[in-house]
């Protein structure tokens, strides 16, 4: 009767998830359809406007000529090569560019506004993605397991002067989590929306579409062929990437044992189940293993 009760609240509690992950999904797609839909058909239909104004002006040109030049520019772009501008545009492969984009490949970011064109480079990326991430998720990993011990130290130190513990671990994190805000989700965001022109609202975007490794593209810092930027400003946004993640890692690492404490809290249960399955879980793999 007890292993029935066990397997019916497990089987609950996946199905919730599940049922709680595509509800998720499903709100995201319907919101996104309103917010987006018309906008794109407007974009859409401006484009068409401008291409029929272009060629009332030009008469030379006809609609299947503009429609080439359409995809030499469209291809130009799927390549990395910004169309506007001319030849001495700055190269999306200097040093400084190359950098950033090997911190893309290896946080799995992925902007997609520049790729590898070459067989070979193709190639190279594929083995270099293959060891470079998991060098990566373990740099990841020390990094969050340094500022874990800063975080320690920083909750002893001020035990020693508010006895309250509970108090100052909450101030604690805290403290940690603002500092690491203005160090990573504001002074940034600041300083690209200074360098590209950019709004607040646009940098602040860029900053965590980056950070949560969604990629999208549509904001890269150091593309804009009109800006001269300083040499190592690609560099040193590639290092405020990787820092930033482990940051982030962190902050959701903290985020999800929360989750959890609310979900034991509220279903005293829980954890129980979970030391049996644990449990279960061990005294398969021993047999197993004497087998």
């Amino acid at each position: 009767m007890a292993c029935f009760h066990l397997a019916r609240v497990k089987v609950n509690w996946t199905a919730l998830l599940i049922l709680a992950h595509f509800t998720y999904l499903l709100i995201g797609a319907i919101i996104f359809q309103i917010l987006e839909r018309e906008a794109e058909s407007n974009n859409r239909n401006h484009f068409q406007l401008e291409k029929l104004h272009f060629l009332a002006n030009y008469t030379c040109l006809d609609g299947p000529a503009l429609e080439k030049f359409v995809q030499v520019i469209l291809y130009a772009w799927e390549k990395g090569v910004n169309p506007s501008g001319n030849s001495t545009n700055p190269s999306n492969w200097d040093f400084s560019s190359s950098f950033f984009f090997a911190g893309t490949v290896v946080t799995t970011i992925g902007y997609g506004n520049l790729s590898p064109s070459t067989v070979s480079g193709q190639v190279f990326c594929v083995f270099y993605a293959l060891c470079g991430i998991p060098l990566n998720l373990a740099f990841l990993k020390q990094m969050g397991k340094c500022l874990t011990i800063h975080l320690g130290r920083l909750e002893t130190g001020m035990v020693a002067v508010v006895p309250h513990k509970k108090a100052v671990e909450a101030l604690a994190v805290s403290l940690f989590f603002i500092t690491g805000s203005m160090l990573f989700l504001v002074i940034p965001p600041l300083l690209f929306s200074y360098v590209e022109s950019w709004t607040f609202g646009e940098a602040f975007y860029f900053a965590f579409i980056t950070l949560s490794t969604i990629g999208f593209g549509d904001y890269v810092v150091g593309t804009d062929p009109g800006k001269e930027y300083i040499s190592l400003y690609r560099c040193l946004a590639g290092i405020w990437i990787i820092f930033a993640l482990a940051w982030l890692a962190l902050i959701l690492n903290m985020g999800v044992r929360i989750m959890e404490n609310l979900v034991i809290l509220t279903h005293p249960g829980f954890k129980k189940h979970e030391e049996e399955d644990e449990d279960v879980s061990s005294s398969k793999l021993e047999v197993t293993s004497k087998i």
